[in-house]
């Protein structure tokens, strides 16, 4: 996933406001977070911005198959080893026979899972990035070796 910086520094830097937002760097942030587009920026469309936008385009991977909460696995990317699997401390938590013991789950109860090759979210609800004790937790993020895994 780009960093703020790396969209900022692609942008016009014109602080325009064309798209809404004050700032190149507060549009930047959103498109980031997936707030706006590619396409709420006008400039970009401009010919001297070109190159830009076509660095975007590939930057801002489309959202496609994101849970309501957020949750994307780019398939393409996945490899399906299972380490987000038993690195989750909720499926650790809720199956130690299985997942806590670095195996395949047991249960149902857990977040992740590794179906058809591909890492799929069964109960992302219980993830602790949710809910109102939220935390922000990077366990299936950080052991995931190819990125598949993103919060958006």
């Amino acid at each position: 996933m780009p960093s703020v910086m790396e969209i900022y520094q692609l942008l016009p830097k014109t602080n325009c406001k064309k798209c809404g937002k004050t700032t190149c760097m507060a549009f930047a942030v959103d498109l980031l977070a997936r707030k706006m587009s590619i396409e709420d920026c006008p400039p970009l469309k401009e010919e001297k911005y070109r190159a830009g936008y076509a660095k975007l385009n590939e930057l801002i991977i489309p959202v496609g198959n994101v849970t309501e909460t957020g949750f994307l696995v780019h398939e393409d990317k996945c490899i399906g080893c299972g380490n987000c699997v038993v690195a989750c401390p909720v499926n650790v938590v809720a199956d130690p026979e299985g997942t806590g013991s670095g195996r395949a789950p047991t249960n149902d109860k857990v977040i992740l899972v590794i179906k058809d090759g591909i890492v799929r979210p069964v109960n992302i609800h219980e993830c602790r990035r949710f809910g109102p004790n939220k935390t922000l937790c990077y366990a299936c993020i950080d052991t995931c070796p190819t990125k598949a895994i993103e919060f958006v």
